[in-house]
């Protein structure tokens, strides 16, 4: 009898990456992952994670991606180029392009290195919110269909509805997790860091235009600590420091349940309104 392979995570398959000509490699966008306005922009940078660890002469592990997102990116193929700039002894440093027919439509940064034995310490806390399953599921609206491949627990900072009014405060604290459950690895850690809806939503009571100009993640946790995540929900709270004349920053901290920082997280995004 033969085995039939199990079909791939969606998100494995969001973000497969094959060789193309010249260098390249392609994927190409999956209508789960849509967005209002093209794909979910954690999927593309999280592609790009996977681009720099299938390169032949990757040097370790991601440390920080910085990605610009230049243009919308439509529906269908697309092209990554990666180019080392850099390799020192403990970091490699890297350029990336996503382009479609020519077009570059993202481009990002990445530092990636070998991770060595030193003191550490970690100076923020962890907030202190009851356990997943004591927080109900929702669902964000229907036509936002990328937030159908997570389970989100709402701790404070739910997406408003009609009824909600303005807020006083930007802060959002979820719990959160693929799903179907995955194992946590830095493609979906990268991914995790945008799911957070844009703030003003949160402090205006209503839905907007905004999307996501560029997107800083550092990760602080190792290939290991990350691994021992498993497919246990992760901690994530986002909050906004300034809103003025169509932008506004954001930032946020991802934790694993066992109180591990994993990764933190900077954005600029524009909104109209």
């Amino acid at each position: 009898m033969t085995e039939i392979a199990a079909p791939p995570h969606r998100f494995d398959a969001a973000v497969a990456l094959v060789p193309a000509a010249d260098g390249l490699v392609r994927g190409r966008t999956l209508p789960a992952y849509a967005n209002m306005v093209g794909p979910f922009g954690g999927v593309t940078a999280a592609a790009f994670v996977r681009a720099v660890q299938q390169h032949p002469d990757r040097l370790g592990d991601p440390i920080s991606l910085t990605v610009n997102y230049a243009a919308p990116i439509a529906d269908g193929d697309f092209d990554i180029t990666a180019r080392i700039m850099r390799t020192n002894r403990s970091n490699q440093h890297w350029t990336l392009e996503l382009a479609q027919e020519g077009e570059v439509k993202t481009t990002a940064t990445a530092v990636f290195g070998i991770r060595r034995d030193t003191w550490s310490d970690t100076e923020t806390d962890m907030p202190s919110v009851p356990s997943p399953d004591a927080v109900p599921l929702q669902d964000l609206p229907d036509f936002i269909a990328w937030a159908r491949n997570y389970e989100m627990r709402f701790v404070e900072g739910a997406i408003p509805d009609e009824t909600s009014g303005e807020h006083p405060d930007s802060t959002t604290t979820l719990w959160v997790r693929d799903a179907p459950a995955r194992p946590l690895d830095f493609p979906a850690l990268t991914s995790l860091c945008d799911v957070f809806y844009p703030r003003v939503f949160l402090r205006r009571g209503q839905y907007m235009a905004a999307g996501t100009v560029s997107l800083t993640v550092y990760f602080h946790a190792d290939a290991e600590e990350i691994a021992a995540q498993g497919d246990e929900y992760v901690l994530g709270t986002a909050r906004s420091r300034r809103f003025s004349r169509g932008y506004f920053d954001q930032t946020a901290q991802m934790w694993g349940r066992d109180g591990t920082l994993l990764a933190s997280t900077h954005q600029l995004v524009y909104f109209k309104g």
